[in-house]
């Protein structure tokens, strides 16, 4: 099977053709440094990650950019409520914090999350205030195609005319006079309501700090604007792929479409769109309280856990957080885990030499048919059971198959490379239980040796009891998660 993803521009699944053979060069929404990194934020961030990852593996030579949004009105906000006499701070916000300072502490609390659940960097990660030239040229080169406009009220605003472009709603496949007014600048002098911002004329109210010189004025750059200058800049005006959230998709993906095309861009041949993260089947909201943050996930269970929980779902469908979820994906983390340690423990020397091989034929057609990660997971603890079949029969060559392809798995998942923030790694806790079952299993021993059966099954059943099997072979006793 070709690799196939569904685009969300023809709403359809797509055999994937790259522009050119070999290479993939990919865009997606990183964040707006706004406050601390939200699930979703990092949802997304798994999931371009694993797409990544996939795409290496099947032999691609792929360049990414993630974008750092670090000039925005609610950046902006932030930091002059910071300044207030009531202002009072917790642990997010600091007093008389400059929107430059706040916006870059934020960015390196998402840098540690994607860190410590395993998102590798981008090729590149350009801020958004880093590249106003750019932004400028694409402005003046709408202005002379006639698709943008400066306004005429005197406030330095420039403005994209949506009825200029034909096209506008392609993306979500709305038509224009049905959309709602934009809400991105002063409506004053706009010659449509849904005209969008690509420049917005300084404020008396803002800091001088947050505005540039322009050909229109002193200003900061519209939000939409500067995904399209900055995607264009590291990957060209056509490339393959731009994803981002599926809460995205308008109006900040429909207005970068509607601006670079109307440029003469060729801009993404694919569109790909992550699904949002509910609460027991609820949109979160801080105001009914019904939220979870990455990191208090990660102080609930291992990186590797919340990384498996974070992508274990097909990534355009929702993925719903329950109390219980993180001790399920726990479950299915140590599972692989106990068969790799007992099958390196198996191996004994000789399993310093496997490697991640290759992935089985049904976790390779699941990756490649829409990033099926629910069925290629499937294929993974499938390989699992076989592996501990095998290590009850004592085939050690299906043995060592089995071990190259989970580590093989695990490696295009990411989840070799979740470690916990506090340093732990994150194989620290099935080691610590390794040792203390493997007390247990030593004393168990002891027992039978003097056929004292009585406390033998003792020992075996609290262990079953908290759902840990011991398997008896001719090589003496191993344990295993209870499936």
């Amino acid at each position: 099977m070709s690799l196939r993803f569904y685009d969300t521009k023809s709403a359809s699944v797509r055999d994937f053709q790259p522009l050119t053979d070999g290479e993939v060069k990919l865009y997606y929404c990183g964040a707006t440094v706004q406050g601390m990194p939200h699930v979703g934020h990092v949802r997304s961030a798994i999931v371009f990650d694993v797409l990544v990852r996939w795409l290496e593996y099947r032999g691609f030579a792929v360049t990414t950019v993630r974008n750092v949004t670090d000039i925005e009105d609610k950046i902006l906000e932030k930091s002059a409520n910071s300044f207030a006499e009531d202002f009072t701070a917790d642990e997010y916000y600091t007093p008389r914090e400059e929107w430059f300072a706040l916006g870059y502490r934020f960015e390196q609390e998402f840098a540690r999350a994607y860190e410590t659940l395993g998102v590798r960097r981008p090729t590149y990660e350009p801020r958004a205030t880093g590249h106003i030239t750019e932004m400028h040229e694409l402005i003046q080169l709408l202005i002379d195609r006639g698709h943008a406009y400066p306004a005429t009220d005197g406030s330095g605003d420039v403005y994209f005319d949506v009825r200029s472009y034909p096209q506008y709603g392609a993306l979500t496949r709305q038509n224009i006079d049905d959309m709602q007014a934009a809400t991105d600048a002063d409506p004053r002098g706009k010659r449509d309501p849904r005209d969008f911002a690509l420049w917005k004329g300084h404020k008396d109210t803002d800091p001088l700090t947050a505005s540039w010189p322009s050909p229109w004025g002193r200003g900061r750059p519209g939000w939409h604007l500067e995904c399209s200058a900055m995607a264009t800049k590291y990957l060209g005006t056509h490339f393959d792929i731009h994803g981002g959230g599926l809460d995205l998709r308008f109006p900040h993906h429909e207005n970068e479409l509607a601006q670079s095309a109307a440029a003469g861009h060729g801009f993404a041949n694919y569109w790909m769109h992550n699904g949002m993260v509910t609460y027991e089947g609820e949109k979160m909201s801080k105001s009914v309280g019904n939220t979870i943050s990455p990191q208090e996930m990660l102080e609930l269970a291992d990186a590797r856990v919340v990384r498996y929980f974070l992508g274990q779902a097909q990534y355009r469908s929702m993925l719903d957080y329950r109390p219980d979820s993180l001790t399920e994906a726990g479950a299915a983390v140590e599972r692989i885990d106990t068969f790799i340690s007992n099958a390196r423990y198996r191996l004994g020397e000789a399993a310093q030499a496997i490697t991640a091989t290759h992935v089985p034929q049904a976790f390779g057609a699941a990756m490649d048919d829409d990033l099926n990660v629910p069925m290629a997971l499937a294929s993974l603890h499938e390989t699992v059971r076989h592996g501990n079949a095998s290590l009850d029969a004592h085939e050690d060559g299906a043995v060592a198959e089995a071990l190259g392809q989970v580590l093989a798995m695990t490696r295009v998942l990411g989840l070799d490379d979740a470690r916990q923030d506090t340093g732990a790694a994150a194989s620290a806790e099935h080691q610590v239980l390794d040792t203390l079952i493997q007390a247990q299993l030593a004393e168990r021993a002891e027992a039978r040796a003097a056929k004292d059966w009585a406390r033998s099954d003792a020992i075996r059943d609290a262990l079953a009891s908290a759902g840990i099997t011991v398997v008896d072979s001719a090589d003496g006793a191993r344990w295993t998660l209870e499936n």
